[in-house]
Order: structure tokens, then C-alpha cells, then sequence
């Protein structure tokens, strides 16, 4: 198994620098319809970030110069800051979670949001990237859209990169590495991986939000619509596309808001069960987290429903089928 993990390595992981974007543009226009790419970006109370990550995206990648991005949609799941505004300004399309399949009332959820961005976007490539981002660079785009134009087997790429805690280093380059973020991922996710699908192993941020997919495999994945989707996703298309259809890209670093312990704690639970679901599909006895709060009578206990839901394979939902039935015929 640890060859194979070492082969994959060779052949699947890459550096965004490996392709610039004329060679992107150029394989785009071959591709024709099966090259229209669609940014996702799913947020929730991120007014102080969602906007130059927009610009910066509409500036460098959707230009007349460089038409890379053919589609960028804020999915707002619920924000109660300026979020859709700011978003909207910037030059995004803002969908509310709440008008997309109104005949099933929505879950909390990030998993929920990106379950439902199929449809209401229209791009053979889906690219996700979290809303949170600081310093945001457009090869979080590019370098992970690069393999799915390129490569034709290719079905899901992840990002990869550096997640430091601290700030820049005093001659404003390359962040001191120093502790880095993503402590799920090295506590739960990680061992999880490697002790029961080891062929993901290879894997450097298999629990991070930015990643590109051909629609043609999300439509038949499901999703589960907490922090889970992320494990859930790539299990899942392992099992369906198989190791050599998955690739990762180094984009450099990534700076964005760390959660608390406690937050960082149910982000655990949830991704255990999701673990669990895939490989037991067995009933979870107590589907709660239980956390504590220091107060002024001592330890207050607060109980946290853990995630359990998860959304059917888009390509099962009606209205989806109908839409992109529309899509096909307009194309034709």
C-alpha cells in the first residue's frame, strides 16, 4: 500500500507553477463546453473577506485577457452581516441558500450549501473555496481547476499548502512555518484516513475547503451536510472514480480564521461520523457531543447535536435532472 500511496505521489501531486495559465486557456478551448469552469464560494458571516476574494477572482481569472472563470456564485448560508452585499458589490452572483429546492427546508450545514450550489450553477468544473481566506491568491483557482482541464482522468483535485497560525515573518515574505493549523486534520482526519483507507494517505489537506470536481462525479456523490462533506467527498469518489482519477496541487500558503477548541471539537465529532457512516452505514447510538464551560458555578455541560444527515447524489433529485436536461439541449 505505501508504494502505491508513493506512486500516486509522483504522478498526482503537482505545484500550481507546473501550469501557467496559457497553457490552461489554451486547453479550456479545446475542451469546449466540457471546460466551463464555476467558482463556488460558500459563506456565512464572512463580510470582511468575501469581497477581494471576489475582485481578485473577476480581476485575474474572468478578464477578457485571461476568461478562465466562467461562472462565480456566493452562496450565502444564512449570513446576518453584510456578507451578500459586500459579495454582491464586488461582482459576484449571491444565491441565498434558502430559494434553491424550496420544497426541502434547508439544514445548517457547510456541506448543505455545497450540495445545493449544483443547482443553480451551470460549469462542467466546480471549483469550492471557503469564504474565510485572507490574502487570497488566484492560483487557489487556477492551480486546482489546471489538472481537471489538463488531464483528462483526472475528476478531483484538492488543494494543498502551508497553514500557519502565525503572522508574516518581518520581511514580509514566506510566513514563519512555526505551529501550523489544521489540528483536525492531524488528530481525527489523518489517523482516520490512514488507518482505514490508506490509499488516501497521500493526501496533505484532505479536510481543506478549496477543491475542484468534474460535475459529472459530484452529481453522484452524496454529501454530508456538516464539516463531514469534506472526508465524506473524497472517500467517496476513491470508491467511485478510483486513486488515479484524484490529484492535489500546492498553492502556497493559506491564512484564514482559526475556530476555537470547542468549535474545533464538534468539527471532530462530526467528521468521526461521517467516518463511521461510511464504514459501518450502521446506526449511531448517540449522535451528541458533549462540552464544557468553565462558568461561576464551575464545569457547565452544553450538548451538540452531531451532524448525521446527509444529502442524496444530485443526479437523484428531479428538478436537477430536469435542469440539466435544459442545460444539454441549449448546448446542443
Amino acid at each position: 500500500m505505501l508504494d502505491e500511496v508513493e506512486r500516486w505521489l509522483e504522478r498526482r501531486s503537482w505545484s500550481a507553477a507546473d501550469r501557467p495559465l496559457s497553457r490552461l486557456l489554451a486547453a479550456k478551448r479545446s475542451a469546449g463546453p466540457a471546460g466551463t469552469v464555476t467558482v463556488v464560494l460558500p459563506a456565512l458571516d464572512e463580510e470582511t473577506t468575501v469581497g477581494p476574494i471576489v475582485e481578485t477572482i473577476r480581476r485575474e481569472l474572468m478578464s477578457e485577457a485571461v476568461p478562465l472563470v466562467d461562472e462565480l456564485v456566493v452562496l450565502d448560508s444564512g449570513s446576518t452581516d453584510r456578507t451578500a452585499e459586500v459579495a454582491a458589490a464586488a461582482g459576484a452572483r449571491v444565491v441565498h441558500r434558502d430559494t434553491i429546492l424550496p420544497r426541502l427546508a434547508p439544514l445548517p450545514g457547510k456541506g448543505e450549501v455545497l450540495w445545493r450550489s449544483l443547482l443553480v450553477t451551470s460549469g462542467e468544473i466546480v471549483c469550492f473555496v471557503d469564504a474565510d481566506l485572507r490574502d487570497f491568491s488566484a492560483t487557489f483557482v487556477s492551480g486546482i481547476v489546471g489538472p481537471l482541464l489538463t488531464e483528462p482522468d483526472v475528476q478531483l483535485v484538492k488543494a494543498m499548502y502551508d497553514r500557519p497560525l502565525g503572522a508574516k515573518d518581518e520581511r514580509g515574505g514566506r510566513l514563519a512555518r512555526g505551529e501550523q493549523g489544521g489540528r483536525v486534520t492531524e488528530l481525527v482526519a489523518r489517523p482516520l484516513l490512514n488507518l482505514h483507507w490508506p490509499r488516501l494517505a497521500g493526501f496533505v489537506q484532505p479536510l481543506g475547503g478549496e477543491y475542484a470536481v468534474r460535475r459529472s462525479l459530484l452529481e453522484r456523490l452524496s454529501f454530508p451536510v456538516g464539516y463531514g462533506v469534506e472526508l465524506g467527498m473524497l472517500v467517496d469518489a476513491l470508491e467511485l472514480a478510483g486513486l488515479d482519477a484524484l490529484a492535489q496541487v500546492d498553492v502556497g500558503i493559506r491564512l484564514h480564521r482559526h475556530q476555537d477548541g470547542q468549535a474545533l471539537g464538534r468539527m471532530a465529532a462530526t467528521i468521526y461520523r461521517t467516518a463511521q457512516a461510511r464504514l459501518a452505514r450502521g446506526h449511531l447510538v448517540r449522535p451528541v457531543l458533549t462540552q464544557f464551560d468553565r462558568t461561576d458555578e464551575g464545569f457547565t455541560p452544553t450538548v451538540h447535536e452531531v451532524a448525521a444527515e446527509e444529502r442524496p447524489p444530485m443526479i437523484t433529485v428531479p428538478e436537477y435532472r430536469v435542469r440539466r436536461a435544459a442545460s444539454k439541449d441549449q448546448v446542443a
